[in-house]
């Protein structure tokens, strides 16, 4: 009888130790398995999220002057270069129109290259060979040629309400760069060269004077007959000082 307890107290201890052994064992864990191709699967996972996802930055793309929506350049990754290896010129920097030459010569045989026309609306067109200069008078002839008479006036200010005959001249010459300042119609008499110029011709007198630029009339008289100082036929010359600058 005495040796029972240490029977039954031997198969407890046996019990107790293969219950440890059961919960030892991590679940779903394979015992064959080797350490290595266990920890490899979780370092590949952790690897791959981890590596960084490539992106572009956003670029603006202008359009070239003149280059349609098929050809304009793509955007291109940063700091990269056009095809020959030089940075991309952008648009704004497209070349800029050239300058009208200056023309040396005088009129020519060709109405529509060497004489301006006066429209219906008494404003002038320049002629295709005109020079800058005589452009401009024919530019600023039209902003006035319309505004009434008045006696005195482009005389104490260039904008007034309204211009006299010297006062119309000296406007439109001013801006062609002849005149500073204006001038009544006695100086006129003995401004710049005698006689008819190529472009540029005035005649003047003590109580008169218009002027011809390449072949039409600005004078203030024709305001009388349709409003406007441009006027494509002339007037009797006699008792007028022709003069004209030089080189026009």
């Amino acid at each position: 009888m005495r040796g029972r307890p240490r029977l039954i107290a031997a198969l407890g201890a046996l019990i107790v130790v293969a219950v440890v052994a059961v919960f030892a064992v991590p679940r779903g864990s394979e015992p064959n398995a080797a350490p290595s191709e266990r920890t490899s699967a979780p370092a590949a996972g952790a690897a791959a999220a981890q590596e960084p996802i490539p992106h572009r930055r956003p670029q603006v793309v202008e359009p070239v002057a003149g280059e349609g929506g098929g050809d304009a350049a793509l955007p291109t990754e940063e700091g990269a270069t056009a095809g020959d290896g030089a940075p991309a010129e952008p648009a704004s920097s497209a070349s800029k129109p050239e300058k009208m030459p200056k023309y040396d010569g005088g009129p020519t045989g060709d109405a529509a290259v060497s004489e301006a026309e006066v429209l219906k609306n008494g404003i002038a067109l320049p002629p295709l060979d005109a020079p800058e200069e005589v452009r401009n008078i024919i530019r600023a002839g039209n902003q006035i040629a319309r505004t009434p008479y008045l006696w005195g006036g482009g005389h104490g200010k260039w904008l007034d309400k309204g211009y006299d005959c010297s006062g119309s001249v000296s406007y439109a010459l001013a801006s062609g760069g002849f005149l500073n300042g204006p001038m009544a119609s006695g100086p006129f008499m003995r401004w710049a060269k005698p006689g008819k110029g190529k472009w540029i011709t005035i005649y003047a007198n003590p109580g008169h004077m218009f002027m011809v630029v390449a072949g039409v009339r600005f004078d203030t008289s024709g305001t009388k007959k349709d409003g406007s100082r441009w006027q494509a036929d002339m007037r009797p010359m006699s008792g007028y000082a022709v003069r004209h600058p030089p080189g026009f």
